[in-house]
């Protein structure tokens, strides 16, 4: 049985391989690979956003009448590291490495601190309160995390 957060997690690995691969060739100067690379890390950045924003946390909200929680903090940490992509975004339009590398190393670190608050205390919750409609809310996740690899 596929649940939300077991593909949630995988995705925050695909993304930390994007993430890399665009950084990579920023650090080589290599604008011409690295803007394309960035684009993916940012869609796939984005999809992640939308498949927990939209989808994950209202079904876990719903299920535990909770909202000013965890979901809250997640949000706000996806609203600073959506800034942060932007930066990037500029930082690479501009080929300016320096600011790439600065942006890039504050955004690694919001990244894993909070993939490591999802995948160790809030999707073990949403496993907790989501109970049978956990199989249907994966498809959908599934399918909102495709869409960011149009």
């Amino acid at each position: 049985m596929s649940i939300p957060t077991q593909v949630l997690p995988d995705h925050h690995r695909h993304c930390d391989d994007l993430f890399v691969a665009a950084e990579e060739s920023a650090q080589r100067g290599d604008w011409a690979a690295a803007a394309p690379a960035f684009k993916r890390f940012q869609d796939q950045m984005t999809a992640h956003f939308a498949a927990e924003e939209e989808l994950l946390f209202p079904a876990f909200e719903a299920a535990t009448g909770m909202s000013a929680g965890p979901t809250q903090m997640m949000r706000h940490e996806h609203e600073q590291m959506r800034s942060l992509l932007s930066q990037l975004a500029a930082a690479c339009d501009a080929h300016d490495g320096d600011s790439y590398d600065g942006v890039g190393e504050t955004l690694l670190m919001l990244m894993q601190q909070h993939n490591m608050k999802e995948e160790n205390i809030l999707y073990p919750m949403c496993d907790q309160a989501l109970g049978a409609q956990a199989q249907s809310l994966a498809a959908k996740i599934g399918a909102t995390l495709e869409k960011g690899h149009a």
